[in-house]
């Protein structure tokens, strides 16, 4: 009970309250787009900068940590796939889009949020590192299977382009570049702009889960329940179960590191996936249908992954 009241409730509060406003109408379309843009252009880099950039770098980097987490999005990638072929019928192109929507965790929106509630600053390195390849893992994969599905050679030519370009252009991952980058080099912020990062840090967590609440409210149900019921269970279940072994007996992380991957790899599925699934017109009920039943059931998902964890 300590758990839900302390650490569920407000992550996830905001998010029903938000959800709830905008189904409403009283917070519409356009000012959820300026909000999420608020969130990703400007708060949440200024807050991953700030803790980066005060907060000492490992010594070593650990490959366990993202083998383990990463070693999770793989497999449960892999299992959409074979599923979606074998069971479904979908050809590579649908299958690709049935493994991201598997894959491709809320790491940003819900992800960040919880854990800094859960474990504060303690948490922020293994939790930034393992955001900060998301995009890149995900989205190159993804478009790699989709592209080969489709025969589409410039397609391929250009995945490295686009994956280049859109890491450069992307303000969080960017953020946490010079945030380590600063970490590693000693330098910190002078008095009135760390105040000023501070400030802006204050309103990620918050505006995130707001944006995520609002974003939320434009989805439905909108069909193939089967599919979406298999790609669900392989998010919040199978993802942190297979992670949960890899940290545990593969790669024996630290307690604080294991928890951080493990409940990562419980988040629900991300928006992005239905991106993916509307870019190539494939798989958008799906896609739609497991992130909306994906993140209401992840509440319980998430409880039961921090019980198992004695995080008070």
């Amino acid at each position: 009970m300590e758990i839900v009241v302390d650490i569920i409730l407000p992550v996830f509060g905001i998010l029903i309250f938000a959800c709830a406003v905008a189904r409403a109408g009283l917070f519409g379309v356009p000012a959820t787009a300026a909000l999420s843009r608020f969130v990703f252009d400007f708060a949440l880099p200024a807050m991953l900068f700030r803790t980066l950039s005060a907060t000492a770098t490992p010594e070593h980097f650990s490959w366990g940590l993202i083998l383990s987490y990463y070693g999770g999005v793989v497999a449960v990638f892999a299992l959409a796939m074979i599923v979606g072929g074998v069971v479904f019928g979908h050809r590579l192109d649908g299958q690709g889009v049935l493994g991201m929507t598997a894959g491709y965790a809320n790491l940003v929106l819900i992800g960040i949020p919880l854990i800094l509630t859960a474990l504060g600053d303690k948490g922020a390195v293994p939790l930034f590192l393992i955001v900060g390849l998301n995009s890149l893992v995900l989205y190159s994969t993804a478009t790699l299977v989709i592209e080969t599905g489709r025969g589409s050679r410039e397609g391929l030519r250009r995945l490295p382009i686009n994956v280049g370009r859109g890491l450069v252009t992307n303000p969080i991952v960017m953020s946490m570049a010079l945030g380590f980058a600063c970490g590693m080099i000693g330098w910190r912020l002078p008095g009135p702009l760390d105040t000023l990062f501070k400030t802006f840090g204050t309103a990620a967590a918050p505006c995130a889960l707001f944006a995520m609440g609002a974003t939320l409210a434009q989805y439905r149900i909108a069909g193939n329940i089967a599919e979406s019921a298999t790609l669900v269970a392989l998010k919040l279940i199978a993802h942190p179960l297979i992670v949960f072994v890899l940290a545990t007996y593969v790669f024996e992380l630290e307690p604080l590191q294991r928890l951080v991957v493990v409940v990562l790899a419980g988040m629900p599925s991300g928006v992005n996936s239905f991106l993916f699934a509307s870019r190539y017109d494939t798989g958008v009920a799906t896609a739609t249908t497991a992130i909306f039943l994906s993140t209401g059931l992840s509440m319980a998902t998430l409880t039961v992954i921090l019980a198992l964890f004695a995080v008070r």
